[in-house]
């Protein structure tokens, strides 16, 4: 927004907008120095009455009022017992939360548009329970995990984020709210967790066949999967006409649904399959090519194809099996980044 679309907003809106930003950048700051296990001290922990709390306050104001005009001893005395009822809520609500240790887990990967999920482990090494901590990432607008953690013992509590794009995703800012046990105040804490998800290409959808002709083999005999018919499948874009399943298609009827299918072969793989990102057609965007790359690694995979990847400088043997899937996929998903250089 240029400087004269912001003059031109309300005095309020422009102020709500000043205060919301220094409150992101003090989050930031607070949150800046955390590595590995992060312990929740007294620094940290911030407390303020709930609406509640407020309603409480205002009435321990009317009881105390009356009281003094009215002289009544027994107003007094509730007063003050109310009062201190207060103050112990509040210490128990500021205990409930300090000192906890957390730590970061495991953060599973993912393809991009999915959910990244991370691992976030909360130890309590006192001899306090601690009862409805409640944990959610920075930018819910309320928390939605709740967790007990006795004594002496450990929880654990899966967040999870959207992921938008390919490469490393960093955990988001998580934060840490109690209200245990009545309610009257409401103590909270941030955590930036130092983990990372790592993000894939989003499989094309649609993407053409697998080009099961690959690169010859060192004997030089064969043609990948080409030998024994494994069934049909959805016709797509680029399949060759001597491939369709015209005996299937002239079964099916159109206004019913039908469409064009295609054969599908296995077995009889004595080529080397090469997923090579230059031998993509060059107008294709970037993107595009690696999320079609991963569409074929997967689909490789599934058909139980040996296949070798070729990205840029990475180079990466033929192999099947998960492992060799994960390889193929992360260097796909680093691919032009600062990480692969490294």
């Amino acid at each position: 927004m240029t400087t004269a679309a912001v003059t031109r907003l309300p005095l309020g809106v422009r102020v709500f907008g000043w205060l919301r930003g220094r409150r992101s950048t003090w989050r930031e700051r607070t949150t800046a120095r955390d590595r590995g296990e992060v312990e929740l001290n007294q620094r940290r922990v911030y407390i303020l009455p709930t609406r509640a709390g407020l309603g409480f306050a205002a009435l321990l104001l009317a009881l105390l009022v009356g009281s003094v005009n009215y002289s009544l001893g027994l107003g007094f005395g509730l007063t003050f017992v109310a009062a201190a009822c207060g103050v112990v809520d509040m210490l128990a609500t500021y205990r409930n939360l300090a000192h906890l240790h957390l730590r970061p887990g495991r953060a599973g990967a993912v393809f991009a548009g999915e959910e990244a999920p991370f691992e976030l482990l909360l130890a309590n090494r006192t001899r306090l329970d601690r009862f409805a901590v409640w944990v959610d990432v920075d930018t819910a607008k309320d928390p939605r995990h709740a967790v007990d953690v006795a004594a002496g013992a450990n929880a654990t509590v899966v967040l999870s984020g959207a992921s938008t794009r390919r490469g490393w995703m960093k955990a988001p800012r998580v934060r840490l709210a109690t209200r245990f046990p009545l309610g009257l105040f409401n103590a909270w804490s941030y955590w930036q967790p130092d983990s990372r998800a790592l993000v894939y290409p989003f499989p094309e959808q649609d993407a053409p066949p697998l080009p099961v002709s690959g690169y010859p083999s060192p004997d030089g005999f064969g043609s990948a999967g080409n030998d024994d018919f494994a069934g049909v499948r959805s016709y797509q874009p680029g399949d060759p006409l001597r491939q369709l399943a015209w005996r299937h298609i002239a079964r099916l009827d159109p206004s019913l649904g039908g469409q064009l299918v295609t054969k599908q072969f296995e077995g009889g793989a004595l080529d080397e399959l090469v997923l090579d990102l230059d031998a993509l057609p060059p107008r294709l965007d970037l993107e595009l090519k690696l999320s079609r790359l991963a569409r074929w690694v997967l689909e490789a995979e599934l058909r139980a194809l040996p296949y070798a990847l070729r990205v840029g400088a990475r180079r990466i043997d033929a192999a099947l099996g998960p492992a060799h899937q994960a390889a193929c996929l992360e260097a796909l998903a680093l691919y032009g980044s600062a990480d692969e250089r490294r």
